[in-house]
């Protein structure tokens, strides 16, 4: 999405260093609407995020891609301004806006001078609440999202991941992309945008954080101003997504010297007690240079310039992947170099050296997540939407040093097996059945 900002409010999304407290305020508006808070005064900026859930999920039947679209439109044009008028507007008030959208979340992110921040908060409550979704700016986006949808069915990395998606979703709106097809997004109008921003933008789907320079009560007022207009309720949340993945592999024909290849089975939620332990395996297993993949599959034999592996938690599912690229004649021996990889973890745990090391690592780079005020405002709500409590931040490193190799052993033998990934490969892999 089109980003507004001066370049000195970049600078000032710095305000918080790394190293601080993080002490966190739970304020409820007058209105009823919950955020939490960080304070600082020491810089006038104040860094603003707004989760609206069920975010692309939440799209009507036969109406896909109309809440990627409406998200869209969200910055071309509120009130009696139109495109060009709304970007001047936030310029002139040294205000940086962003909208975006995933299968889980609306995302809304605000940063704003203290001097401006009524006239700021004004305008982005008049693209929140009065967006005009004219027909001009909705044929130019409709004309965007049409090229992306264009270009992904060309892009091996965006075909792999539809064709995971597909495989492990099947109907659920996580099989398919948020994007929509040519046929729905072409099909589109603009009664259909005012039903989707319906659907996702209502009080009983809001998650908020703010970070900066703004007390309690103030943004109590703010919240109030900004969304207390909001419709109450919203569309309902889509059931649990059946993971339909087997273990076996898939092959996409694309005429290409190489080869991409996205793989997967069954994962764990953030709230599962075994969480941690899975978290140091995966990064042992397949996250970093000195990861066993990249050790066996990189180092060892030369097969790709890089692979990993990833914990994907969802709302709704979740799944533990992987991906590579590899020329066509060397995947094969990849794929069964990494499914040979997953087994070992499975059947021996880690060793005593390698889970320090992780430990180590991980423990040493969390706090450095917390390099600015937009960033910690980010990571505040997203503990709300995971359901994470308040004194997360400060007990999450202990949470990752209490994980005992015994624990490594046991998570790994419950979860991993090798024989129940399934591998998309798009390309020409020699010596896979096509």
């Amino acid at each position: 999405m089109i980003r507004f900002a001066a370049a000195f409010v970049g600078a000032l999304s710095l305000a918080v260093p790394a190293h601080a407290t993080i002490d966190i305020t739970e304020v409820v508006s007058p209105g009823g609407i919950t955020a939490w808070l960080v304070e600082n005064h020491e810089i006038p900026f104040t860094a603003l995020e707004i989760r609206f859930a069920g975010g692309a999920s939440l799209d009507a039947p036969g109406k896909r891609g109309a809440i990627n679209l409406m998200t869209g439109l969200l910055e071309e044009g509120a009130g009696p301004l139109d495109a060009q008028g709304f970007a001047e507007a936030a310029e002139s008030l040294a205000a940086e806006f962003r909208f975006d959208v995933g299968d889980d979340l609306l995302s809304i992110s605000a940063r704003m001078l203290s001097e401006n921040r009524d006239a700021a908060v004004a305008l982005l409550r008049s693209a929140l609440i009065e967006p005009n979704f004219d027909e001009v700016a909705l044929e130019r986006v409709r004309g965007q999202v049409i090229s992306i949808i264009d270009a992904d069915s060309r892009d091996p990395d965006a075909i792999v991941s539809d064709t995971f998606a597909r495989l492990a979703w099947g109907d659920h709106p996580y099989g398919s992309s948020l994007n929509g097809t040519l046929e729905s997004v072409a099909g589109l109008t603009r009664e259909d945008m005012f039903a989707a921003r319906a659907r996702v933008m209502t009080r009983d789907h809001i998650r908020v954080a703010a970070v900066g320079d703004i007390t309690p009560e103030a943004l109590g007022a703010l919240l109030d101003t900004l969304l207390g207009e909001l419709p109450e309720n919203g569309a309902p949340m889509p059931p649990r997504a059946e993971l339909g993945l087997t273990g076996g592999i898939s092959v996409v024909d694309y005429a290409s010297p190489q080869s991409v290849v996205l793989f997967g089975q069954i994962g764990l939620p953030i709230t599962d007690p075994d969480y941690f332990a899975a978290y140091l395996i995966d990064h042992i297993l397949g996250d970093g240079l000195g990861s066993r993949l990249m050790t066996a599959v990189r180092a060892e034999r030369g097969l790709t310039y890089g692979i990993s592996s990833f914990l994907a938690p969802r709302d709704l599912s979740e799944t533990w992947q992987g991906y590579f690229a590899s020329a066509n004649e060397k995947v094969a021996e990849a794929l069964a170099v990494t499914q040979a990889e997953w087994a070992r973890m499975a059947a021996e745990g880690a060793s005593d050296e390698e889970l320090a090391a992780a430990k180590t690592y991980l423990t040493g780079a969390y706090p450095l997540r917390f390099d600015g005020n937009g960033r910690i405002a980010s990571i505040l709500v997203g503990m709300q939407h995971q359901g994470l409590p308040r004194d997360y931040i400060t007990t999450r490193n202990a949470r990752v040093e209490a994980v005992t190799a015994d624990d490594i052993r046991r998570v790994a033998a419950r979860l991993l097996d090798a024989d129940a990934l399934r591998f998309v490969v798009v390309g020409q892999p020699v010596g896979l059945p096509q």
